[in-house]
């Protein structure tokens, strides 16, 4: 049965979904967005388990939490929503819109491409094959990978695989370059991939930044700690959940 409610972006869930089956089921969500840091405490298909037997979509990206420790990675790469992990590629959602998204943070022992950083910008590795490469055999994470932690980290070949496709809405952990910790490399990547509207968790902050949208060429929204807005096709925003710092925080928009 095609769902024909709103589309729901939730802000990082930190272990806690409760209040997003309850807004799924209130509003007949179409699709359940999770924007990173989800840490369920048991598998993401139980932790969802209402909305996977209601047939829900779901997508997701993870989080630089998500990779905190053993029992993080497996609840979430490890579960049966695996494959709705969205990190580096395009999904097509009920409505036609196409979906993006950037999981993990970046990290200056592999990539903080700001000018102040360390390395101007230049990352340490470019792909994580090339880091489990660079690593002791005995760090390397399931015997193959980088250091776990990394699996939480942004790497450069997922940003350029994503530069080189074409979406709607792309998501992201990490914020654009509006917000006072974001960065100016996710607004390329927005205007590459041609996408009208950018969605971020990570930071817990639900700000302003509609006085930058025809600059930037897109719209962008922050969703608070366990907030959830809804988003149309229009990049029409409404909230549902505020997010639980929303209301301390408000004053800083007046400095965007």
């Amino acid at each position: 049965m095609t769902r024909i409610g709103p589309i729901l972006y939730c802000g990082d869930p930190h272990s806690q979904f409760r209040h997003i089956i309850e807004a799924a089921g209130r509003t007949k969500a179409s699709v359940v967005i999770l924007l990173g840091d989800l840490q369920p405490q048991e598998p993401l298909h139980l932790a969802l388990a209402p909305l996977v037997e209601l047939g829900v979509p779901i997508h997701f990206i993870h989080g630089n939490h998500d990779a905190d420790s053993d029992d993080d990675w497996f609840r979430v790469w490890g579960s049966e929503l695996a494959d709705r992990n969205v990190h580096g590629r395009v999904v097509t959602l009920p409505n036609g819109q196409r979906l993006a998204g950037l999981g993990g943070v970046f990290r200056e022992t592999v990539w903080h491409p700001t000018a102040s950083a360390a390395r101007q910008g230049a990352p340490a590795y470019r792909t994580m094959k090339e880091h489990a490469r660079s690593t002791l055999r005995e760090n390397r994470w399931r015997g193959v990978g980088p250091p776990r932690k990394h699996w939480g980290t942004i790497y450069p070949e997922t940003v350029d695989l994503l530069a080189e496709l074409r979406a709607d809405v792309l998501i992201t952990h990490e914020a654009p370059g509006y917000h006072p910790n974001g960065f100016e490399l996710l607004d390329t990547l927005v205007q590459s991939m041609g996408a009208q509207v950018a969605v971020h968790g990570h930071h817990h902050d639900r700000l302003d930044s509609s006085a930058r949208w025809v600059a930037q060429g897109f719209k962008s929204f922050g969703v608070g700690l366990r907030g959830i807005t809804a988003i149309d096709a229009e990049g029409r925003a409404e909230v549902i959940v505020p997010g639980e710092c929303d209301e301390q925080r408000g004053p800083r928009q007046g400095s965007l």
